[in-house]
């Protein structure tokens, strides 16, 4: 991390949303605090609040007076679905217009990507 090209606070938020999404920090215990992330990467500690700041203002971290911060509840359900309409954006609205161009209907699509899609991927998504 750090050094990817994107702002140092950005980084820092983003890891820490990496790390609720994957549950590592999870909801309702204690987030590391700005100085404890300033000093891990080696940044400003007001670098290191900006990207935190940028989570409490989505309301993904709230702060516990004289406690620290902590990961709301709700926080890794906002973050993937926050995740997965960038996801949508990124790469399927491309998808779905390349598509139209080569005339392809939805089922298509689907058996393309089950074609291509590694097994152990394919039976995460299944219910059955």
């Amino acid at each position: 991390m750090i050094d990817d090209g994107r702002a140092l606070f950005q980084q820092i938020a983003d890891s820490m949303a990496d790390s609720i999404i994957d549950g590592t920090l999870a909801e309702e215990t204690r987030a590391p605090s700005t100085n404890e992330l300033a000093a891990f990467h080696r940044i400003n500690p007001a670098t290191a609040a900006k990207g935190v700041n940028m989570l409490v203002d989505k309301g993904i971290l709230y702060k516990r007076r004289g406690v620290g911060m902590f990961v709301a509840t709700g926080a890794r359900d906002a973050l993937r679905h926050e995740r997965q309409e960038a996801f949508a954006d990124r790469f399927i609205e491309p998808l779905l217009g390349e598509a139209r161009r080569l005339g392809l209907a939805p089922d298509d699509l689907v058996a393309l990507i089950h074609d291509r899609a590694p097994r152990d991927l394919i039976d995460e998504g299944d219910p059955t």
